[in-house]
């Protein structure tokens, strides 16, 4: 399961800097860049840019995409009957993500409010699955001095009979505590496709990456904005990337203790190596994707510090509750010996 999160922050972070063959090329071979901002030209967009030198670079390379740039609508204009959908994947997620985010921007008057809205909303329904996981890790974390005596009893063991003894009794650990053994991943299984739903969707509109936000173009990148345009707002959203993703990597790490050092070391390999790898991605990331990166980070954040105060206020009832039991029990004996 380690392995499987570890692939998915790693796919995550390559699909954050527009890696993949859904770019225009150039004829020596590099993806297609709209020198003012510094964004990667897709050619699966779905509907036209309003920007007059944007749209002259998408028809200049038109001939790439899979459908007539000229029947394409305006983004101004798109609907969810606009054009025909690629597949399952593009008509039931990422169409419907572009028109609410397109949508909800005209009504607000801003793409970027718009693209932050709909992220923490999704964060909001993915909630009590959010919350089920956390507290699946800290049943994990009360369960593995158990586990760790199974794994030592049956140390060297290979044979059918060992084997499945072991398995019985984990899963009988796994019952007392009410732990799922896939619990602890139902969670990024399920905002994974969410999260490249909501990636294309805005990669693939271009009238999002026209729009601006805090003075910020939401198309361009902080290595753009930094070091072309001399735009030092960029280092404070670079910071927030960093500073979010930290704080949800260490509290996701926080919950997930296993009590097995050699594990626990690599984790923290792991953890460390993608802060880096995110650090150096935050500078390639569009305005639109730092903005709905950090307002759901800083949602985890902010979630996971609720859930940790809650579980701690019921940690604390529990010991006062369980020592008056023990009281009232032993008061109970000795009126019974009284009695007598």
């Amino acid at each position: 399961m380690k392995k499987i999160k570890i692939g998915i922050l790693v796919f995550m972070i390559f699909s954050l800097t527009a890696c993949g063959n859904s770019n225009y090329i150039t004829d020596d071979g590099t993806p297609v860049e709209f020198e003012k901002t510094g964004q990667i030209l897709q050619k699966d967009i779905l509907c036209k840019p309003e920007d007059e030198d944007l749209d002259a670079l998408y028809q200049e390379y038109g001939e790439q995409t899979k459908i007539n740039y000229d029947d394409l609508p305006l983004c101004s204009e798109f609907s969810l009957s606009s054009n025909e959908a690629d597949g399952i994947w593009e008509g039931i997620f990422v169409k419907p993500l572009a028109w609410l985010i397109l949508k909800l921007g005209y009504l607000v008057n801003s793409f970027g409010l718009s693209v932050i809205l709909i992220g923490l909303a999704i964060r909001l329904i993915l909630m009590p699955i959010s919350r089920k996981t956390m507290r699946q890790s800290s049943n994990m974390k009360k369960a593995q001095p158990e586990i760790a005596r199974i794994e030592k009893k049956y140390a060297g063991k290979t044979d059918n009979e060992s084997m499945l003894a072991k398995s019985q009794e984990m899963m009988l650990v796994y019952k007392k505590y009410n732990i799922s053994p896939f619990g602890s991943c139902l969670l990024a299984f399920i905002q994974l496709p969410l999260f490249f739903a909501f990636l294309q969707a805005i990669n693939r509109t271009p009238a999002i990456f026209e729009d601006t936000f805090l003075g910020l173009t939401l198309g361009q990148t902080p290595m753009k904005g930094l070091f072309e345009y001399h735009q030092w707002a960029y280092i404070i959203i670079i910071a927030l990337i960093i500073l979010t993703t930290y704080l949800s990597f260490r509290n996701s790490m926080s919950t997930t203790q296993t009590g097995n050092q050699d594990m626990e070391r690599q984790m923290q390999f792991i953890f460390k190596f993608m802060i880096i790898m995110i650090s150096v991605a935050s500078l390639y990331l569009s305005t639109a994707i730092a903005l709905y990166w950090i307002a759901t980070n800083g949602f985890v954040v902010l979630q996971n510090f609720i859930f940790k105060k809650i579980d701690e206020r019921e940690e604390k009832k529990d010991r006062i509750i369980i020592p008056n039991k023990d009281k009232k029990k032993k008061k109970d004996n000795k009126d019974k010996k009284k009695g007598k």
